[in-house]
């Protein structure tokens, strides 16, 4: 293998960028494998990452073996030592700001991503280049995936977002309007700032050559002058305005060949941008993937490469490997004690029961059938809220699809939020958790910003609602309003005597054995004077509140 480090890659403004080159020594032409990321080509995972690191490696411990030395692993991009030998040609890119690559650093922005177009159109016509290129990469590098598909560059040929938002209002920032906090102000100084180009301060080595991995040291003035205040911007723009419009693709426009791959634990992240991204994309050949566990252990473990390598060898390579004949849709069906494989043809499934569970205040129940009397139930919006459950379930029940909540709810006042997590219990009481890609997470969240309710009509379908987040509509304190709460993507298969539940808070869910680290509480976003209030929730005739639930009927051999 031919490793050539710091190949400058120009871009269309006059800038450059820097990248690792990975390719087989053997004479080509190749396909290309791409990333651009702005966590560093340079940091080796264990390096950055150590705890990811060991975990990974207790998940798979061939992760260094005959196959690969490890030495060219870096956090969510592939290892080239197991795709050049497959005749690719492997390439990081350091975005412009961040690691060796020198120039502004603004997340996201519009000037990146037409640096990632300029990429591809580059690596295409080098002489080692067969002329296609295919995208690849986790989380970050996924985000920049559907960005610049939608640009078209003409070489790009398929692209695997691998567990990453696909709009950067409602995926990443603003969960149903309600602003996002961990990411911009924990993510930001962590893992982005430290790799910022010329931070001197950086704790980061290049194992090959003991230096930084950010370059030349700029001061402390210029470092400061040369990135965007990203926790600011994204304060300043509240809304689903031109600023996010600029930096969340026209999905429609992306028309390459597409393996979408998700997590049911992504809540807040790593989930709804990859559903989204696979049912609003433009392109006719296009593939969902839905997995469990950490969102960096799927990508690396065998299985799930070789679904990446046939996928990208029947685009790329024009290999007969049968992928066209691969079924749409792949889900791993979650229960408590695991998940089960399943192929699908279509998202939401055809054969979906939709079932409405009625909430009752009065009992504080979820059933199928409607309560006869209203009632109200009154929480303090920043206390433990309240919970609606549903009687044990008599044989194994499987829900599997979006998930609504349409909620009739009056507030002390003039606005509130509504944090609606659905939940699994034992037949003890015991409440059941699984491995998220970033928590410890229960069975799926969802949220709104009462202020935020109003609907895109055009966007949204009978069982997802789609908010337009383009106004702000204030509460009349003591008023009731209609809700059409958008739960993200879930499956789960609930054994004999479990039941389920939806608890509704105006704070994040807290609970044994929930670690949430996507949280949602930036003073300046939630004056107290508006959500430290007391929400109501009405049932019942005149105000019908219900969950909307994605009942799969039992088929043989269909559900664990």
């Amino acid at each position: 293998m031919i490793v050539e480090k710091n190949v400058v890659i120009p871009v269309s403004d006059g800038h450059w960028l820097r990248a690792n080159i990975y390719r087989p020594a053997q004479d080509g032409p190749y396909p290309v494998l791409m990333s651009l990321g702005i966590y560093g080509k340079d940091i080796h995972f264990a390096d950055g990452y150590e705890l990811p690191w060991k975990k990974l490696q207790t998940l798979n411990p061939a992760i260094i073996d005959d196959g690969s030395s490890g030495r060219y692993l870096r956090w969510e991009m592939i290892d080239p030592e197991r795709w050049v030998p497959d005749g690719y040609v492997v390439i990081a890119v350091d975005g412009r700001g961040s690691g060796q690559s020198p120039g502004y650093l603004d997340p996201f922005s519009p000037r990146e991503t037409q640096d990632y177009y300029d990429a591809i159109e580059w690596a295409a016509t080098q002489p080692w280049s067969c002329g296609k290129v295919g995208l690849i990469g986790i989380s970050y590098l996924s985000i920049k995936q559907w960005q610049v598909a939608a640009l078209q560059p003409p070489h790009l040929a398929a692209i695997c977002p691998w567990e990453g938002g696909s709009d950067l209002y409602r995926d990443w920032s603003h969960h149903g309007g309600i602003f996002s906090n961990s990411f911009p102000t924990a993510w930001w100084p962590r893992q982005v700032l430290p790799n910022q180009h010329g931070n001197a301060a950086t704790h980061h080595r290049d194992r090959d050559t003991g230096k930084t991995t950010t370059g030349a040291a700029l001061s402390d003035y210029l470092l400061r002058a040369n990135r965007a205040d990203h926790a600011g911007d994204l304060l300043q723009h509240p809304l689903d305005d031109a600023w996010f419009r600029q930096r969340s693709p026209d999905l429609g426009r992306v028309q390459v060949p597409l393996f979408s791959a998700g997590n049911w634990g992504g809540c807040g992240l790593h989930l709804r941008g990859n559903v989204e991204g696979f049912c609003r994309a433009g392109s006719g050949l296009k593939w969902l993937d839905m997995h469990i566990g950490t969102h960096f252990e799927s990508f690396y473990l065998p299985a799930y490469i070789d679904r990446q390598k046939r996928f990208f060898a029947y685009f790329l390579k024009g290999e007969a490997n049968g992928w066209d004949g691969e079924p749409t849709i792949r889900l791993e069906i979650r229960s408590p004690d695991g998940a089960v494989a399943r192929n699908e043809a279509e998202w939401p499934l055809a054969r979906t029961d939709w079932q409405l569970h009625y909430l009752d205040a009065a009992a504080q129940s979820l059933s199928i059938d409607s309560p006869a009397a209203a009632a109200s139930s009154t929480f303090v919006a920043m206390g433990d809220g309240v919970t609606f459950l549903t009687r044990p379930f008599d044989q194994a029940t499987e829900f599997t699809g979006p998930v609504t909540a349409r909620l009739w709810i009056a507030s002390s006042t003039p606005d509130a939020d509504i944090f609606a997590t659905l939940r699994l219990f034992r037949p003890d009481g015991r409440e059941v958790v699984f491995a998220g890609a970033s928590d410890t997470e229960p069975v799926a969240r969802g949220w709104l910003r009462a202020s935020h309710r109003k609907l895109d009509p055009a966007m949204s379908t009978p069982v997802r609602p789609y908010h337009s987040h383009d106004e702000i509509q204030k509460l009349e304190p003591g008023q009731p309003y209609l809700l059409d709460v958008e739960i993200w993507p879930t499956s789960i298969v609930c054994p004999p005597g479990y039941r389920l539940a939806l608890t509704l808070q105006g704070r994040d869910y807290e609970a044994p054995g929930v670690s949430g680290r996507i949280l949602h509480n930036h003073e300046r976003d939630r004056p107290r004077t508006e959500f430290d209030g007391r929400t109501t929730i009405l049932t019942g005739p005149g105000h019908v509140s219900y969950l909307l639930l994605p009942h799969i009927p039992s088929q043989s051999g269909a559900t664990p």
